[in-house]
Order: structure tokens, then C-alpha cells, then sequence
């Protein structure tokens, strides 16, 4: 916890630091890009506004230009780039060697009268990093996740999932997802990629780019126990593996 205090600090650091980096720059050497990007914003708020119509996407799309083409003239803002580059390929690099191991532990705790179980989800929201479920036993609990840059690994072999539909959800960046199902389970997939593809129980689609891809076993909406998948990634790949 203190470690995970500490890296939100420096985060927010750094954050700090490069807008006042950016607001002197603007100050001092170019004062006259206040109104260009203040212009900029507006169109960005106007077209928002006016989204459904051809004149709110003309606007939204001129004003998201006009400002990136201003942030990317600044020697701040390259700099910035630069180093998030640098960042997230050392990230990428680390979450690569050794994957966190997340292990559930439930607590009771009460709110007024009413007594709440208080849990450990299996999966936690990372911006860099590897994580896959124990590989001894485990107690099942659904899984909804935002992940950044890395691979998640389900393996749903090692648990017992309730009855009805459970549900794995994750979202993410860049990485790949693989979910191993045992062969009595009834499943459905929905992936959805920016640039990806998918592969399930050995049928592999053509790779995706802004699509979605949806697959179901026959049986699954008479199953007593069945597994539901939803995974969306802006460049990925999600492999569903019976085990």
C-alpha cells in the first residue's frame, strides 16, 4: 500500500510538473498561443455539443487539429512525449519478466445495523503490468478490470464458478488476454479491437480492426453454470482455451 502511495506521488509529481513547464513556456516565449488554444478548446466543446450533426463534426475535428498541432510545436511538449515513450516501453519491458499474483482475502466490516462482507477483487486497475489468477485453488468472484499496457491471464480451471452466469470483463490498451475455461462450461465471448483479433477454442478470426467479434457455445442459455466474456482493447489479442 505505501509503495502503491508512493507511485501515485510521483505520478502526480510529474504531472505538476510538466503543466507548469508547459504554462511557462506559454507565458514567456509565446504568450500569443493562449487565445489559439483557448479557440481550440472551444471548438472542441462546440462540436461536442453539436456531434450528431456534419457542422458539430467539422468543428470538433478542426479544433482537436488546430490543438495538437499547437502542443506538438512546444519543446515541452516533445520532451514529454519523449519520455512517456521511454516509460512505457521500460513498463512494458518489466511487466514482461514476472506477473503479479493477485490472491482474494475477505474481511467483514459494518456499516450502521447492517452487516457487509467486504472484499478483495481478484484483479486489480493497472496501468503497466502482468497479472494472472493463482495457480492454486481459488474462490471465484467476477472479474470487471480497466487494464493499460500488459497481459492478463484467467484461469478458470483452478475455481468453482456459482451457479448462473458469471461474468469476466476487461478493458484495456495495449496487451493480450488469455482465458482458460474448463471443457463443461458453457461460453460466450464478445471482443471488440481497435486493431487485434481473436481466438476460441481453436477457431481464429481475421485480424480486427474497429470490429467486434461475438461467439457462443450451443448450449450456453440453457446452462446451469456458463461463462460470459466481454473483453475490449485498443490493440490486442484475446485467446479463450479449453483446459
Amino acid at each position: 500500500m505505501l509503495d502503491q502511495r508512493k507511485k501515485t506521488g510521483y505520478v502526480s509529481w510529474a504531472v505538476l510538473i510538466a503543466l507548469v513547464l508547459l504554462a511557462i513556456e506559454i507565458s514567456f516565449f509565446h504568450p500569443g498561443w493562449l487565445f489559439s488554444i483557448g479557440l481550440s478548446v472551444a471548438l472542441l466543446y462546440i462540436g461536442k455539443q453539436s456531434w450528431p450533426r456534419r457542422r458539430g463534426k467539422v468543428l470538433f475535428w478542426l479544433g482537436g487539429i488546430s490543438l495538437v498541432f499547437h502542443m506538438f510545436t512546444m519543446v515541452t511538449a516533445r520532451l514529454i512525449v519523449v519520455a512517456s515513450l521511454f516509460y512505457f516501453i521500460w513498463k512494458f519491458a518489466q511487466s514482461k519478466q514476472q506477473p503479479t499474483v493477485i490472491r482474494p482475502v475477505i474481511t467483514e466490516a459494518t456499516s450502521g445495523n447492517e452487516e457487509i462482507i467486504e472484499r478483495q477483487p481478484l484483479f486489480c486497475n493497472v496501468l503497466f503490468g502482468r497479472q494472472a489468477t493463482p495457480e492454486h485453488v481459488y474462490e471465484w468472484d467476477d472479474v470487471n478490470i480497466q487494464t493499460g499496457i500488459g497481459d492478463t491471464v484467467i484461469d478458470v480451471s483452478n475455481t468453482v464458478l456459482p451457479k448462473g452466469e458469471a461474468v469476466i470483463m476487461v478493458r484495456g490498451w495495449i496487451g493480450h488476454v488469455r482465458v482458460l475455461v474448463p471443457y463443461e462450461v458453457e461460453t460466450k465471448v464478445v471482443h471488440s479491437a481497435i486493431v487485434g483479433g481473436a481466438t476460441v477454442f481453436g477457431h481464429a478470426t481475421e485480424q480486427l480492426f474497429n470490429q467486434t467479434f461475438l461467439y457462443q457455445t450451443p448450449s450456453y442459455q440453457a446452462a446451469e453454470r456458463k461463462l460470459k466474456i466481454v473483453t475490449s482493447m485498443m490493440i490486442g489479442h484475446l485467446e479463450v482455451k479449453r483446459l
